[in-house]
């Protein structure tokens, strides 16, 4: 067991000449902004997903804000999801003067609790939004049939879930509208960027015109022999559009996204092997009836087992030269969602208690079996070095 002499990264990219290539011959094209590559990374990440829509755009989080807006989202509205998230998933539900309804998740696999959604059901609920933690599909069956009692859409925050499956089925084209990520950490990068997939061809149409200033239909043909000058603005929208330049780095990492995904699917293989034999940890949670897209490999710490607590083990973490990080930072006890929902750690106790023995290991297509060792030696070695 050595310690590694150089600083491996929490997570990094893996890019080669071909996303240089697209790159260039984007440049080459004359477009640079939304065009031709776009609209090829749309269809071709449709197929891929299985939707009949794909809407790309600057960010998952674009992508769930103008999720909300296709759906009729207002003031004083309802939204239930889930404390274990990003920031970007409550918030673009206060960009509505809405409120998210926050629920717990399920202990094992840090995804929403389907049993809580139904007790925090009320007449102002408009929307549900799961949250794939890790790349780990909720439990979308329970989701689905709660909704559709109510009648209300669903909306999957997908961002860490590229290529996921549930029950068979590619995530991108099980509810009403699904949003994905392509962060420069993801799964796949366009190093910002996201996608929106539905079945629907109205809420479709709609964030495609929100992502564009609210223009008509087909606003970016109007610089092409094709398009014509005249466009009509029909509501206030935004300015969410992805770039071609962008798009051509994403139409490479698509390509690759196959042999990415069973390389970091081999890596959470090593790292359950390693680490189940360790009482001290509760490897990262899995089932039979998903694809884990393997986004993220989050490791628990038994406190009871250890001497020292979660910070002290990042820092020995650190020490080894091994990046690593906590996902996530539960929103209710985040100061805004604190203080302006009066929410305390306790109530929602599932979501806090993980939140506090959980570490994100590096797990990402480009490292090497060396680096995948070098995590295992190191974590190895701070259990064996601190188990009570």
């Amino acid at each position: 067991m050595t310690m590694r002499k150089d600083f491996l990264p929490f997570a990094l990219p893996d890019l080669d000449e071909s996303e240089l290539a697209g790159i260039r011959e984007a440049l080459n094209s004359g477009w640079v902004t939304t065009g031709p590559k776009t609209k090829q990374f749309e269809s071709e990440f449709a197929s891929v997903v299985e939707a009949k829509h794909a809407v790309a755009v600057n960010s998952c989080t674009a992508a769930m804000h103008l999720a909300l807006d296709a759906i009729g989202l207002k003031q004083g509205d309802e939204v239930i999801t889930t404390p274990y998230t990003f920031a970007a998933t409550a918030e673009v539900i206060r960009y509505f003067d809405a409120r998210p309804v926050l629920v717990d998740v399920e202990p094992e696999f840090f995804n929403i609790d389907p049993a809580r959604i139904e007790p925090a059901l009320t007449e102002r609920t408009k929307a549900i939004m799961p949250v794939h933690i890790a790349g780990l599909p909720a439990d979308l069956d329970r989701v689905h049939e709660i909704a559709k009692h109510r009648g209300i859409p669903v909306i999957e925050d997908a961002a860490h879930a590229f290529p996921s499956r549930y029950r068979g089925k590619m995530v991108g084209a099980l509810s009403d509208v699904t949003c994905f990520s392509f962060y420069a950490t993801k799964t796949i990068t366009t190093g910002e960027g996201g996608m929106i997939c539905t079945e629907s061809d109205a809420l479709a149409e709609r964030c495609r015109i929100m992502a564009l200033h609210g223009i008509s239909k087909e606003a970016w043909k109007r610089y092409t022999a094709e398009g014509t000058w005249y466009y009509e603005i029909i509501a206030p929208g935004y300015k969410y559009n992805m770039t071609d330049v962008a798009a051509a780095m994403g139409l490479a990492q698509l390509r690759k996204a196959r042999k990415m995904y069973e390389r970091r699917k081999e890596i959470a293989q090593i790292y359950h092997k390693a680490f189940s034999a360790l009482g001290e940890l509760q490897v990262a949670g899995d089932r039979t009836d998903a694809q884990h897209a393997w986004h993220l490999y989050m490791l628990r710490l038994n406190l009871d087992r250890l001497r020292i607590n979660r910070a002290e083990f990042m820092e020995e973490l650190k020490k080894r030269n091994i990046g690593a990080s906590v996902h996530f930072i539960p929103l209710h006890i985040h100061p805004y969602y604190r203080d302006t929902f009066g929410y305390h750690p306790e109530d929602l106790p599932v979501a806090y208690r993980e939140y506090m023995r959980e570490v994100s290991l590096p797990i990402f297509s480009k490292m090497s079996g060396d680096d995948v060792q070098s995590v295992v030696d190191a974590v190895t070695a701070i259990v064996v070095a601190n188990r009570r």
